[in-house]
């Protein structure tokens, strides 16, 4: 598969460089063509690693994976281009937070999300929200962590989770592992996890962690 990953930072990378260790093409977007981050990653990557704008990215792209934060989203996914987005699976990894005089704040919270903002901006797109519950490390190599922990899937188009969750199982994560949460409006829940995960993190130390839903029997 040829994937757009867009966004340089820790989570992009992450995100990309595993891609292209699976054997898929990534072509990592950022908002200038020599974007010293994206033109380190592919010069390090290896085959099947290039870089670009978000728009070259996005027309490359068989999946588009919004790895920038949930804030900018909209805008970058506007300079990737409506056209590059039409008919593809979106997966959104994104959260809507920002620090404002040291305190995290979310926003959009409670009443909408990232994922349903995507959503309605770009109606034609396939937008499937997952993995930002969880450290850029443990998306790509969950094993980091022991036990039955999981990830959550969120989307309107019942065709794109399930390509999602083919993905998330190249990643490591097992079907049975993947907790499918309905419409594209649960995003709301995922994303309002990260001021708990905050506190865990804080907690705990590191961010290598996840949660272990337990269903009675």
């Amino acid at each position: 598969m040829r994937y757009a990953v867009l966004g340089t930072g820790d989570v992009g990378r992450a995100l990309a460089g595993k891609l292209v260790e699976l054997g898929h093409e990534v072509c990592l977007g950022s908002r200038t063509k020599d974007n010293a981050a994206a033109v380190e990653w592919a010069d390090g990557a290896g085959p099947g690693a290039s870089h670009g704008t978000f728009a070259d990215a996005a027309a490359f792209g068989e999946v588009v994976v919004n790895a920038v934060g949930g804030r900018v989203a909209l805008d970058v996914l506007r300079s990737a281009g409506e056209d590059h987005l039409d008919g593809k699976v979106l997966l959104d990894v994104s959260n809507p937070m920002a620090f404002e005089e040291g305190e995290m704040r979310l926003s959009p919270v409670e009443s909408d999300s990232v994922g349903e903002q995507i959503q309605r901006a770009f109606p034609q797109a396939r937008v499937v929200k997952s993995l930002n519950t969880v450290n850029c490390h443990l998306m790509v190599d969950p094993a980091r962590v022991p036990g039955e922990h999981q990830i959550f899937v969120s989307g309107d188009d019942e065709s794109a989770k399930e390509q999602v969750t083919g993905l998330l199982g190249e990643f490591g994560w097992p079907v049975h592992r993947v907790v499918d949460l309905g419409g594209i409006r649960t995003a709301r829940a995922v994303e309002m996890y990260l001021p708990l995960w905050l506190s865990l993190f804080q907690g705990i130390g590191h961010p290598e962690f996840n949660v272990e839903v337990r269903r009675a029997r």
